[in-house]
């Protein structure tokens, strides 16, 4: 998983997309969504690592 796009993907495949207009809220939701999925044992450990790091990375690339 290399961009944010990827992770936007994956938790397609699960029946979420987030919109809210607000980049920052959107990636609060979308590492909340995240943690769930992880929770739940709906998704592995380096999926879920991966897809927080790329989060990470856009939250503190696009201030």
């Amino acid at each position: 998983m290399k961009t944010l796009y990827d992770v936007m993907q994956l938790l397609k495949t699960f029946g979420v997309f987030i919109y809210t207009g607000e980049r920052q809220s959107d990636l609060d939701l979308m590492e909340d969504e995240l943690r769930d999925l992880y929770r739940s044992g709906l998704i592995a450990p380096d999926v879920f690592a991966s897809a927080l790091l790329v989060l990470r990375n856009e939250r503190h690339s696009k201030k």
